[in-house]
């Protein structure tokens, strides 16, 4: 019931799900109270225009992203763990598993393994029964990995784990089940690593941070064209999920930390 109530109460949070809430709110008050109706259309409108705009969402991802930047080559270990949310179930119509916009996870956990950075490639992640169909996400990696050339006598599952907290518990439980030393290379989206790291900490795993799947790069140090300003200034649906995106590891974190996970 936790899962379903993190997935659902946040929602009221987060960007779009806030504005439709006030705009309801705004609707059931314009007869009997115009002003305290037309304050709730200019909040709604004022946190769309803000979390839809370029440098707003930047700056909120940035400050997710980079927190966790290698400061130089990655070293050898004894397990690269990768972390769900990177794969899309072979489900018709799709021909074959396919990766999501996270799927970089998957990729650069593969070439790490193929780099010689350790000789275990644990994937961690299942599937929500009641949100998507399909064989666990660990299942559907490894068959990606092994396409990639992964043997699969290198391949460790973790195939029922919901969440970050389970992805770390799990782990450390595959880590200690097979004799592996708990120094791992953690991969995952650059924005999740906050969280997911600290988590991993606090399972007693040394996860070394290998982030992946970057929104926010380095600025070109090209000059700025004023048709470029001018479209990074209005609404942008694709900024809006970004800001949400941060949004949601932000209170992600807060509620890990409520409940001790951190």
């Amino acid at each position: 019931m936790f899962l379903f109530f993190s997935k659902l109460l946040p929602i009221f949070i987060y960007p779009l799900g806030l504005v439709s809430l006030l705009l309801i709110i705004a609707l059931m008050m314009i007869w009997r109270r115009p002003k305290w109706a037309a304050g709730l259309i200019a909040g709604a409108l004022i946190i769309l225009f803000l979390l839809s705009n370029y440098w707003v969402s930047s700056a909120l991802i940035r400050s997710l992203e980079w927190q966790n930047l290698p400061k130089g080559e990655l070293p050898n270990v004894s397990a690269i763990v990768v972390l769900g949310g990177a794969v899309l179930a072979k489900v018709p119509p799709r021909p074959w598993v396919e990766v999501s916009e996270e799927g970089d996870r998957i990729l650069y956990g593969a070439k790490l393994y193929r780099d010689g950075k350790a000789p275990k490639l644990i994937l961690s992640g299942g599937r929500i029964d009641w949100k998507n169909t399909g064989d666990p996400e660990s299942k559907d990696m490894a068959e990606l990995a092994q396409f990639m050339g992964i043997p699969k006598t290198a391949i460790l599952e973790d195939p029922t784990s919901l969440n970050t907290y389970e992805n770390a518990v799990n782990v450390r439980k595959i880590l200690d089940s097979q004799g592996i030393e708990r120094r791992v290379l953690l991969v995952t989206s650059a924005l999740h690593l906050p969280r997911s790291l600290a988590i991993f900490k606090r399972q007693g795993i040394d996860a070394i941070p290998a982030p992946t799947d970057f929104i926010t790069i380095e600025k070109d140090s090209e000059e700025v064209t004023w048709q470029g300003t001018l479209l990074n200034f209005l609404p942008d649906v694709g900024r809006l999920a970004y800001s949400t995106r941060a949004l949601r590891e932000y209170i992600g974190i807060i509620i890990y930390r409520l409940r001790g996970w951190l």
